[in-house]
């Protein structure tokens, strides 16, 4: 078994964050092209802690070196993954669990990623993944199938968070110029609220 771990802060609040995360594979991120579909398969809330719970199966498409396609055989380009997570309002946490699906009785991959807030201003995120190749032969292809696994999630690790950062940007952008909208709805329901009064 092989571990991949990692650490990121983003200078967005938390609730910037866990609003963001579920546009994380839209169009403004280029950088998760190899994300094809998100599918949202059940999503409910615990009447006692109000804790979200959602599942989502996400398909992807990604190149695998030559010799794991000879190992694993053709038709790697694409994979799913479930992914369950659980968004605490009250403890400012969103915590997401994956689990590959495609070639799961070859290689188990299980990742857990966790955002909390830092402080007003940041967020912090830590990523876990655990990967076990299951096929038999030599340890060395063991080893070699798990150490190619982790440093894809090392390369999707850099392209994330470029991807995430360019959402977040996006998004506050977004909503800032909502609020400017709202502002200016209401600036001029109260202007005419004010000629109508004045009209009587």
């Amino acid at each position: 078994m092989k571990v991949f771990s990692n650490a990121e802060t983003f200078n967005y609040s938390w609730e910037e964050v866990s609003t963001a995360n579920w546009r994380k594979y839209c169009p403004w991120n280029d950088k998760s092209t190899h994300v094809v579909a998100v599918d949202t398969i059940s999503r409910s809330v615990d009447p006692a802690t109000g804790i979200l719970r959602t599942e989502r199966l996400i398909t992807c498409q990604q190149s695998a070196p030559d010799w794991l396609k000879k190992i694993l055989g053709a038709g790697m380009e694409e994979s799913q993954v479930l992914e369950t997570s659980y968004v605490d309002l009250a403890n400012k946490t969103v915590t997401m669990v994956s689990a590959n699906l495609t070639w799961s009785n070859l290689i188990n991959v299980q990742e857990t990623v966790v955002y909390k807030p830092l402080n007003e201003y940041q967020t912090q995120f830590t990523q876990d993944a655990k990967i076990t190749a299951l096929c038999g032969g030599w340890q060395r292809i063991k080893n070699s199938i798990e150490d190619t696994m982790v440093k894809r999630f090392r390369e999707n690790a850099a392209k994330g968070k470029e991807g995430f950062e360019a959402v977040l940007a996006m998004s506050r952008r977004v909503f800032a110029e909502e609020r400017e909208r709202e502002k200016l709805t209401l600036l001029m329901s109260q202007a005419a609220n004010i000629r109508m009064a004045q009209a009587i």
